[in-house]
């Protein structure tokens, strides 16, 4: 599996970074341009797709690999 991937607020933009990595893979002026992005990256590395608000707290997590917590089967 690869680094989760995290979209983030980046200088009135937004940018796409590799977990632990401090430099952006790339930067967008939207929001979804980002997240697009991000999803393609997670999707290939097979990894988590984090998405963050603009004051940086994560919204939404999305699992494009092995989930840690899947969801439950209904019976």
């Amino acid at each position: 599996m690869g680094k989760d991937q995290h979209v983030v607020p980046h200088d009135g933009g937004w940018a796409v970074k590799g977990a632990g990595n401090s430099k952006a893979t790339s930067v967008h002026s939207t929001k979804q341009s980002a997240v697009d992005a991000a999803r393609g990256i997670a999707t290939n590395q097979r990894s988590e797709l984090v998405i963050h608000n603009k004051d940086g707290r994560i919204a939404k997590k999305d699992s494009h690999g092995n989930d840690p917590c899947p969801p439950k089967d209904k019976k």
